[in-house]
């Protein structure tokens, strides 16, 4: 990479790239602030899914982790999908591989399983699933369930068993977890309540259940943006990724927000998201690299429950 000099201006060579390829710049909410301030869309993976659907760029950059490529790419499949790090994984998604979820299913054909996979797993684990969910729309997801299917949640545990509360539906859960939220403990939450007592905790469902006891709100990273809205505090702790906070304090003016610290410290990054810089997605829109590529045959599986997710939750 070349170094920079003094004044250069990185944001601008992104934007003549990103004419210049036709491409569409999409980013998750837990990324760093100039990523989301380049990016054309802003959101989580439920409102991310829809843009790469609707888009008619002919290249896609996610800046996010390695599955929100793949997502867009399975719905895409003519376009040119790039992510700036390849090695942007996710902890979640890699604690459901798709060989043990398939080994699984076989070893429990009697359960006639209905799976219902978050959206944070691969393109395998996708492909043997019957619909998709986000945490923004699990709720919706599970309600619409075959009434006589027993159903798998996968991977994430902490994100299902909050379904389950909310649903009353009986789930068999992956044995799944984000490491980021699991970092959040009772105590870290209870500490940061002393010093903001009058705040609402908003948490997210991938948290355990301890904090989520604590949380005044329990929602999807976009519907923070609405709930921070339109309450009437000025003053909220947030419990997610701290890529968040950013979002929050632009579209929510007036208004302070506090990073939920973990016990180890005062707020929670994502060493996955992170992975993703400026400089990356300069020369990821340059080189059209690294591009995502998946086996026909494989999209085609993976799409379907993508699919049905979408029209479920319109």
């Amino acid at each position: 990479m070349v170094a920079l000099k003094e004044g250069y201006d990185l944001a601008a060579e992104v934007r003549y790239w990103k004419q210049k390829r036709n491409a569409v710049i999409l980013a998750h909410n837990y990324q760093v602030p100039e990523i989301q301030d380049i990016a054309d869309y802003v959101g989580d993976s439920l409102g991310l899914s829809y843009r790469a659907k609707e888009t008619d760029a002919d290249v896609i950059l996610f800046c996010g982790v390695h599955f929100m490529a793949e997502t867009a790419k399975i719905v895409n499949p003519s376009k040119t999908v790039i992510l700036p790090d390849l090695e942007a994984g996710c902890s979640l998604s890699e604690s459901c591989p798709a060989e043990s979820l398939h080994e699984f299913l076989q070893a429990n054909l009697d359960k006639n399983y209905y799976v219902i996979a978050y959206i944070n797993c691969s393109a395998g684990v996708k492909a043997l699933s019957d619909v998709i969910c986000t945490s923004g729309n699990a709720v919706k997801i599970v309600q619409s369930a075959p009434a006589n299917r027993n159903i798998l949640f996968v991977p994430d545990q902490n994100l299902g068993a909050w379904v389950m509360e909310k649903t009353g539906r009986k789930m068999d859960l992956w044995r799944g977890a984000c490491y980021v939220h699991v970092e959040f403990t009772k105590n870290s939450i209870n500490a940061v309540r002393e010093l903001y007592p009058e705040a609402p905790v908003v948490a997210h469902p991938e948290c355990t259940y301890a904090v989520r006891l604590l949380a005044d709100e329990i929602c999807s990273t976009e519907k923070m943006v609405s709930y921070c809205r339109q309450s009437t505090a000025e003053t909220f702790i947030i419990v997610t990724e701290s890529g968040m906070l950013h979002r929050l304090k632009k579209e929510v003016s007036g208004k302070k927000f506090i990073p939920g610290p973990t016990d180890k410290c005062a707020c929670a990054d994502c060493r996955f998201m992170k992975k993703n810089t400026l400089e990356k997605v300069r020369d990821a829109l340059e080189c059209l690299a690294p591009e995502i590529s998946l086996p026909e045959t494989l999209r085609k599986r993976a799409e379907l429950p993508i699919l049905r997710m979408l029209e479920l939750s319109l």
